[in-house]
């Protein structure tokens, strides 16, 4: 993986990237943790809407919409 990537918005599509840390308000971190957003688990960005924004990555099987805005806020590996 490029070692320039830090937040999962900078993810390019089809790339794996590990989670290492979520940055963000607590209300919004418990719910990408409840989702399976946690610390070592792989994270793939595998579709874009059409206004590039969310995105739907595949986390444990599960795809799951997220906004650029939170995704920022993900830092990865």
């Amino acid at each position: 993986m490029n070692t320039n990537i830090e937040n999962l918005n900078q993810l390019p599509l089809n790339k794996i990237g590990k989670i290492k840390k979520i940055d963000c308000e607590e209300c919004i971190k418990r719910r990408l943790l409840d989702m399976g957003l946690v610390k070592g688990t792989n994270i793939e960005p595998i579709l874009v809407s059409p206004s590039k924004d969310p995105r739907a990555f595949l986390v444990r099987g599960t795809i799951i919409a997220i906004r650029k805005e939170d995704a920022k806020d993900i830092k990865i590996m």
